[in-house]
């Protein structure tokens, strides 16, 4: 790689709070009396809340490519902009949304991050490692299983998703009904949204992240999967029970990489030398240091991939990232999950430790994780409403 400037100045924090994706599930269940919680987002009255979260729906790519969503785009007006977890990968928003609180408190920091108890990575969403108790991982009661001891609560995902790690972290409580096809789940929470007065319902598609990946955001592809949601999204809201509010956010956004823009660190022994565990997504990589590493090893390893990457990346510390709330408030115990060092992307980059990166990981062309508008706003349109304010 060649040299490069230094580092651009680092985007503000999420609205971790105030306007975040953390703020979504918890607004709802205020919205049906559930004690304990905050109308933050100040959602209308409802007797059924229903959240539906789209993965990869970024603001910006539902802007740039709402011809394909006729639907949405209809409601886009009306909308406003939130900003997803950070990193900006799916455990870290989805745990967010699913306890309400910021990665630093419920310790979903990333794709994959360290064990400390372990010694080992381990991964937070598909891959979940044997030796790692979701529950002791993330110890914080969940939106949904506090909404659960109140009034119906109900899931609508993939049948495998029903009882995965990551449901049992951060998106456990209440019942699950399940659909392996997009109308197929649009007919489940139909269902389940008729047979009950009161609900809080999250709902959840994952068909335009994984089309991104593939293919790319800015494919063919990309645009019927968006297309057919869009399409099924119009008919859930047309044939919703009166008294029902529905919302729609997503986890992050997503940026393509070309081929030649995917970049193998490990090819460079003074961007590892001195790391004993990378991890992370390929746009915001963790590094973590050997624990015997000499004094000034950060130091060194800080400027050689400023020297690397200059404007490419934001290259800071886990101090640095912490002391500029990006993770929101860190537990104690959160602290040796995040990265010695994170590297940022900021240009449309993906990096790589090909000794631990699988050959179809440097295959997938949409990428996200990093600090970027197209990565960290997501939107918030209100789909449907109760009937006493009108459909928007």
């Amino acid at each position: 790689m060649d040299a490069a400037p230094a580092s651009e100045p680092l985007p503000p924090a999420p609205g971790y709070g105030r306007s975040s994706v953390a703020e979504v599930l918890t607004s709802a269940a205020a919205v049906l009396q559930v004690p304990g919680f905050t109308n933050t987002l100040e959602l209308p009255a409802a007797k059924r809340v229903c959240v539906v979260m789209v993965d990869g729906l970024g603001r910006s790519l539902l802007k740039q490519r709402s011809g394909h969503a006729p639907f949405l785009r209809s409601l886009q007006n009306g909308g406003r902009t939130l900003t997803a977890a950070f990193p900006t990968t799916t455990a870290a928003s989805l745990a967010s949304l699913g306890t309400g609180l910021p990665p630093g408190q419920h310790g979903m920091v990333g794709y994959d991050v360290l064990d400390p108890a372990q010694d080992k990575v381990v991964n937070m969403l598909g891959n979940w490692d044997p030796g790692v108790d979701p529950r002791s991982w993330q110890p914080s009661p969940t939106v949904l299983e506090q909404a659960s001891g109140h009034l119906p609560v109900t899931t609508v995902s993939l049948p495998r998703f029903a009882d995965s790690a990551m449901t049992r972290a951060a998106l456990r409580g209440g019942s699950h009904a399940s659909g392996t096809g997009i109308h197929a789940r649009v007919e489940a929470a139909l269902g389940a949204l008729a047979a009950e007065k009161r609900m809080l319902m999250y709902f959840y598609f994952n068909e335009l992240d994984k089309t991104g990946h593939r293919y790319g955001a800015q494919s063919p592809e990309w645009g019927g999967a968006l297309e057919e949601l869009d399409s099924a999204l119009k008919r859930f809201t047309a044939k919703l029970p009166p008294d029902t509010l529905v919302l729609l956010t997503a986890d992050h956004g997503m940026v393509d990489t070309a081929p030649e823009h995917r970049i193998d660190y490990s090819a460079y022994p003074d961007l590892i030398e001195g790391v004993r565990h990378t991890a992370g997504d390929p746009r915001m990589v963790q590094l973590y240091l050997e624990t015997d590493a000499p004094a000034g090893t950060l130091e060194r390893l800080t400027a050689s991939w400023q020297q690397a990457l200059g404007t490419r990346a934001w290259i800071l510390t886990r101090d640095q990232a912490v002391a500029a709330g990006l993770f929101g408030p860190v537990r104690p115990e959160i602290l040796p999950r995040i990265g010695d060092l994170l590297i940022a992307a900021r240009e449309p980059i993906a990096l790589f430790d090909t000794r631990r990166a699988s050959p179809s990981a440097l295959q997938m062309v949409g990428q996200h994780g990093s600090l970027t508008r197209a990565e960290r706003e997501v939107p918030l349109l209100t789909l449907a409403r109760p009937a006493k304010g009108g459909r928007k």
